[in-house]
């Protein structure tokens, strides 16, 4: 378990723009350094040299686009921003993030990296649902993800888990879903991160910053 009784466990901090590759073309990561520009064209470099052809952006607060291309990168930039005020995320949200996601890799030269602002809960729930349409079971989702993150909570599992069966209804059957979503639930609470201390820890790193 992750959490502040623990803290020789892991430094949040240092995981906040750490790249995690979950798949070999779709990778998490929190958001660009902006405290100057030469941070984040160094930033920037750093995911065009791990192969990032594309952002997505699922930070409702802030949009990087002008940056991006002011940094004379080629890298795509897809904004789909959203809240991260704990009350769930709509279909509409997922529909547009998985869109932009699975719109980019169907051309396999391409990399996606998702990202919101620390890279703790609406990113790694985008990806988790963009997983999920790429057919890998909830579970194993989940299970990748943190492997290469380990301070990604994926507060909203549960949304996307909801949107996938609303989307590929056919495909399951009742018993199907509810079996998934009791699977999910089970890892979920096995595995827990406790986001308001990852949270606290991030911040003051960039407070000191």
């Amino acid at each position: 378990m992750l959490h502040s009784t623990d803290p020789a466990n892991i430094n949040p901090a240092s995981w906040w723009r750490r790249i995690g590759f979950p798949l070999p073309n779709l990778a998490i990561c929190g958001d660009l350094d902006t405290t100057t520009e030469a941070a984040a064209a160094a930033q920037l470099a750093e995911w065009v040299g791990a192969g990032i052809t594309d952002i997505v952006d699922a930070r409702g607060e802030w949009n990087d686009e002008r940056l991006v291309a002011r940094l004379g990168s080629d890298v795509q930039y897809h904004w789909v921003g959203t809240d991260d005020d704990g009350n769930g995320q709509s279909d509409a949200w997922f529909d547009a993030g998985v869109s932009a996601i699975l719109g980019a890799l169907a051309d396999f030269n391409r990399k996606v990296i998702v990202h919101c602002h620390m890279g703790v809960n609406r990113g790694p729930s985008l990806a988790f649902a963009a997983m999920l349409a790429l057919g890998h079971e909830p579970t194993e989702a989940l299970a990748a993800i943190r492997a290469q993150r380990p301070i990604a909570a994926v507060l909203y599992a549960e949304d996307a888990l909801r949107w996938w069966h609303a989307r590929n209804g056919d495909g399951l059957t009742t018993q199907q879903k509810a079996e998934q979503r009791d699977s999910m639930r089970k890892w979920m609470g096995d595995n827990p991160v406790d986001v308001a201390w990852v949270i606290n820890r991030i911040r003051r790193a960039g407070n000191a910053a």
